[in-house]
């Protein structure tokens, strides 16, 4: 019996969906242990981030000066969650249409995609866009931090995608026919 090809704009819609969960996973993670650092780490962290920002913040703040406006220059704003959401989303989306393709996706539970965009994101793309100060600006704390966070990120984007398999396209008993 063949293997039913997924549809990718199910797949990419269901993705989104799952990456907004795991984001609101990660900050909660993330919030958790940012409150139980101590003042200097927090500090130096602080000091590393153009603008005292992060990355999401810079994104919305630079797309604003795109459109010739100016945001309000203190965290949170409305526009940096969008742009903080949106960092979860839009990989979700690729991972949802990915991960029936790529083998080793579905077998990491999400381990290997959270790990990844924290690699990608917050230690390369981040600094080369000097949305972030260079990695080795922050205390190690914040890597370990971000690591954790995406991996969380990761697992629970997996976790509800596979929840909407199972719930959306339950699995359905082989049709027997009946011997004449």
């Amino acid at each position: 019996m063949r293997s039913q090809q997924k549809n990718p704009l199910s797949e990419a819609l269901k993705g989104g969906v799952a990456g907004a969960a795991g984001v609101c996973a990660m900050d909660r993670v993330g919030w958790y242990m940012y409150r139980r650092e101590d003042a200097r780490t927090l500090q130096r962290e602080l000091a590393a981030r153009p603008g005292g920002l992060d990355p999401a913040h810079n994104i919305a703040n630079r797309l604003a000066g795109a459109l010739g406006t100016e945001l309000r220059p203190r965290q949170p704003n409305p526009w940096g969650i969008v742009a903080h959401f949106a960092l979860g989303i839009l990989p979700g989306v690729l991972y949802g249409v990915l991960r029936h393709r790529i083998r080793v996706l579905p077998e990491a539970q999400g381990f290997l995609y959270g790990a990844g965009l924290f690699v990608l994101n917050d230690e390369i793309v981040n600094a080369v866009f000097k949305l972030s100060g260079p990695p080795q600006a922050y205390p190690w704390q914040a890597h370990a931090r971000g690591l954790v966070s995406h991996v969380v990120l990761g697992m629970v984007t997996d976790a509800v995608l596979r929840v909407m398999d199972r719930e959306l396209h339950p699995s359905r008993p082989e049709q027997v026919t009946p011997a004449v």
